[in-house]
């Protein structure tokens, strides 16, 4: 018969797993993999008064709701962090990444530096922040057009909003260099499992130290 171990048996708070990096560096494969591989991140979904697109599914992409709405979410501090991008509006909903985390869940941000800067001023204590930097920028060009799915332009503008990008990285808990995926996975692997353990992220190690030191012994 199998027995659950005293370590998996301690309960402790979610984190807030913040990845952020410029476009083309590897973050959204990187963010995928984690999902993939560990039951107990879950992707924060994010609130946004776009129009959903037909392959979208609400809920699941995002949750699609009016600009009245969204105000109101914003209005009474009901979003950890928001932004508007190209005409319109998206958020991180408080409530749902509290009651998360309340429950040992780690919530997965695929946000940019900006987002990050909010998340960390309203619960810096939960926040783990990682950017992913590209090992150069004739890489990052290159890794670019091979997805083919950009203009030159628009690569172009990729490229100089990069720059924009890592000049940030000063602000983030840990960097890691993607010159080779598998690495850079593990990497924020070790990463999210340094964070669990925690003490501060731990509160159910008082119960267990309490009963540690009460067992009495033969």
């Amino acid at each position: 018969m199998q027995t659950t171990l005293p370590s998996a048996r301690i309960r402790r708070r979610g984190l807030m797993l913040v990845l952020s990096s410029p476009s083309g560096a590897g973050k959204s494969t990187i963010a995928r993999n984690l999902l993939k591989s560990d039951e107990a991140i879950t992707l924060s979904v994010s609130v946004t008064t776009r129009g959903r697109r037909a392959s979208e599914i609400e809920g699941v992409h995002y949750r699609f709701v009016s600009r009245r709405e969204f105000d109101r979410l914003r209005d009474g501090d009901s979003l950890l962090e928001w932004a508007e991008v190209h005409g319109n509006s998206y958020g991180t909903p408080r409530e749902a990444v509290e009651e998360a985390m309340a429950n040992g869940r780690d919530m997965l941000f695929d946000i940019d530096w900006q987002g990050a800067q909010q998340l960390a001023q309203k619960m810096r204590a939960d926040v783990v922040s990682i950017f992913i930097l590209p090992p150069s920028m004739a890489e990052l060009q290159s890794r670019l057009r091979r997805r083919a799915e950009d203009s030159e332009e628009t690569i172009r503008r990729r490229l100089t909003n990069a720059a924009v990008e890592i000049e940030h990285w000063r602000e983030y808990d840990y960097i890691v260099v993607n010159d080779d995926l598998d690495r850079a996975f593990s990497a924020v692997q070790a990463i999210v499992r340094a964070e669990r353990l925690r003490r501060d992220r731990r509160p159910g190690l008082f119960e267990f130290v309490d009963d540690l030191l009460a067992e009495k012994l033969d």
